[in-house]
């Protein structure tokens, strides 16, 4: 099994930047890919971007270009990077790790909040 813990969430303002961690523990040999998801009020959840374990990126289109995932793999922490926020970002954003043998696990989700 796959424990993540997520935190860098909060309020910032439109045009601003956040980042937001997720540390992993547990069976993290096992992880094929890490994601980040968001779901905002009212709607459905989304992949934001997602990072393999050999490193390929992947992201949405709406965020294509101002965030960007990364990994430490010393640590067994995804990071990801948003920058020029805008009010549309605003939803509870989730890490999740994937893999073959465990499945897919999630982290407890972290609020992010764009407005003025």
């Amino acid at each position: 099994q796959v424990h993540l813990v997520e935190s860098g969430g909060g309020l910032v303002q439109p045009g601003g930047s956040l980042r937001l961690s997720c540390a992993a523990s547990g069976m993290i040999d096992s992880i094929n890919a890490m994601s980040w998801y968001r779901q905002a009020p009212g709607k459905e959840r989304e992949l934001v971007a997602d990072i393999t374990s050999g490193g390929t990126t992947n992201y949405a289109l709406s965020v294509k270009g101002r965030f960007t995932i990364s990994r430490d793999g010393a640590k067994n922490t995804v990071y990801l990077q948003m920058n020029s926020l805008k009010p549309e970002d605003t939803a509870v954003y989730y890490c999740n790790a994937f893999g073959a043998v465990v499945g897919d696990s999630w982290g407890q989700g972290t609020q992010v909040t764009v407005s003025s």
